[in-house]
This record gives C-alpha cells, sequence and structure tokens, in this order.
C-alpha cells in the first residue's frame, strides 16, 4: 500500500474498514477487538491470537487480516476500545478530580481486564480513545496552580503515570500468584510466619518488626486512592490537607 509514509501502512485507525462480503458472518475492526478482548480476559495475552479469534467468530483467520495486519495491531484496537471505557464519564469541575478520576477508570479497567495492565508502559498507545484519555489527563494537569510549563507538565505527567503503571502491575501481579498457586494471605503468613518472627527477634529489623505487628491490612482501593492523591498533590505543588 503506498501512502504518505512512502510504503509503510496507513495506522489502523486511518484505514478505512473493508467493504462487507457476502458472506454469514459479518465483520468489523470493534467487533473483533470485542471477541479479542474477551478471549483475553479469559486466556491472556499469551493465549490470545488470530486463529483462536476467528474461530470464536466462526471464520476462516485469512479474513481477520482484512481488517488488522497483525497482531499488534489487534492489540492496538484492544486497548483502545478499554480506552473509550475510560473515557466514558461524566466531566468534572476540577482539574484534581478529573486527574483522579481518570486514574480510578484506569484502575476499573485493569482489574476487570488484567491483561491491560501488562500492555501499559509500553509501546505508546496512540488510538483516538487513548489519545483523548491522555488529553484530558494533560489538560487537567496544566490548570494545576503548581506547575509552570511544559517542562513541568511533562514530569508531573510522567509522576502520575509511573505511580498508575506501577500500581496497577503490582496489584494485579498479587491477584494473579494468589489465583495460580491458590495460596492466600492466610496461608501464606502460616507458612512463613515462624521464619519470619524468629528474624524479626533478632533485633536488626525493628521497623520491618513494627510493620508487620503493627501495621494493619489496608485495603487496595483506599491505598490507591490514598497514595494516587500524595502523588498529584506533590508533583502539582498542592499543599497536602
Amino acid at each position: 500500500m503506498d501512502t504518505s509514509y512512502g510504503n509503510t501502512p496507513l495506522p489502523v485507525w486511518e484505514r478505512p474498514e473493508p467493504q462487507p462480503r457476502a458472506a454469514p458472518v459479518t465483520l468489523s475492526r470493534t467487533k473483533i477487538a470485542a471477541t479479542a478482548i474477551g478471549v483475553a480476559d479469559e486466556h491472556g495475552l499469551d493465549g490470545l491470537s488470530i486463529r483462536k479469534i476467528a474461530k470464536e467468530l466462526g471464520v476462516g483467520p485469512m479474513r481477520l487480516y482484512d481488517y488488522v495486519l497483525n497482531r499488534s495491531e489487534l492489540l492496538d484496537l484492544m486497548v483502545d476500545a478499554v480506552y473509550a471505557r475510560i473515557a466514558d464519564g461524566d466531566p468534572h469541575t476540577t482539574w484534581r478530580s478529573t486527574v483522579l478520576t481518570i486514574a480510578h477508570r484506569t484502575r476499573e479497567a485493569a482489574l476487570a481486564h488484567e491483561w491491560f495492565a501488562d500492555l501499559l508502559g509500553a509501546r505508546p498507545h496512540l488510538g483516538p480513545h487513548a489519545l483523548a484519555v491522555g488529553e484530558a489527563t494533560a489538560a487537567a494537569l496544566a490548570q494545576a496552580p503548581g506547575l509552570d510549563g511544559i517542562d513541568d507538565l511533562q514530569r508531573a505527567l510522567g509522576a502520575v503515570n509511573g505511580f498508575i503503571i506501577g500500581a496497577l502491575r503490582r496489584e494485579i501481579t498479587e491477584r494473579r500468584t494468589a489465583r495460580s498457586t491458590g495460596t492466600d494471605e492466610a496461608a501464606w503468613q502460616a507458612a512463613l510466619g515462624p521464619y519470619l518472627t524468629r528474624m524479626l527477634d533478632t533485633g536488626r529489623y525493628p521497623t520491618v518488626a513494627r510493620l508487620v505487628v503493627d501495621g494493619a491490612h489496608l485495603n487496595a482501593e483506599e491505598t490507591f486512592h490514598h497514595n494516587l492523591a500524595a502523588v498529584v498533590d506533590g508533583v502539582t505543588g498542592r499543599p497536602r490537607a
């Protein structure tokens, strides 16, 4: 395909949908992405393939290549479909509430589609809905009174996005580990508790001992919100109450 980029194909977002054909099953990129999301939700990214999606749709694998050139384009469509849900919400009146709400919607999306967290922070997400979420986040942070100029905005965006990616990957990794091992927190504590007690009794780890003995088991959602607010307020120079 000759394009303004030479022989490089246009991005999937700019290529028109193939013309409908007389076939028992009608296809669209939206339908393909929705089916792929269902497969990834059940089997993870390792279990995602063009052949498996085609089987779910009841078509031959080659038909899907009319709509996506490769697996990377398929992932782009899936990711942007999730971003569409993150972007779909009521507008907020303050820059801070906008940033916090987008972050919480991103967490909800990642918990519903764990594979989504695997793709956060990897290759750039440039679909229309991903760009809309990025624009809303950047535009909100740009209104923060503590930011002065484009350099401050870039640093703030990097810090907020870095926190979100790290927090979500950790939370989802813990969920996956509990599922794959069949070991919940109580079982883990019972197995390793005696060893940890012996180590803490040496007196070499007093602060760790305080965390283990006196620290409460924190709620994941509340912890995410508290730490997110701390990061947002810190990078924008907003005094915390």
